[in-house]
């Protein structure tokens, strides 16, 4: 599926992430920031590439800050954009989940 508008999920409250998601052309991009990205930042991406794969979602361009947030957080703000980005707020897939 394709970004039909950029869309962000999350604040930049501790224990929380911010996430961007825009129009990429190369796939996904990530740009990730985070204080604990060298012990957590592939699994930060993992986690997000999961829900991208799960939407059908391959060119886009992902801007992350990580505020400490754990997996289920990172999993719902990944979630919440997604449904932004598609224009699919109002009809949720909860397959996904």
């Amino acid at each position: 599926m394709e970004i039909k508008k950029t869309a962000m999920a999350g604040t930049l409250e501790s224990s929380d992430l911010q996430i961007m998601l825009s129009q990429g052309t190369k796939g996904i991009e990530f740009d990730l920031t985070s204080d604990v990205a060298k012990q957590f930042g592939d699994d930060i991406k993992a986690t997000i590439k999961a829900v991208l794969d799960a939407f059908g979602i391959d060119n886009v361009l992902v801007k992350v800050v990580d505020k400490g947030a754990l997996t289920p957080v990172i999993k719902a703000r990944a979630i919440t954009a997604a449904q932004r980005a598609l224009d699919i707020a109002d009809q949720p897939q909860w397959e996904v989940l």
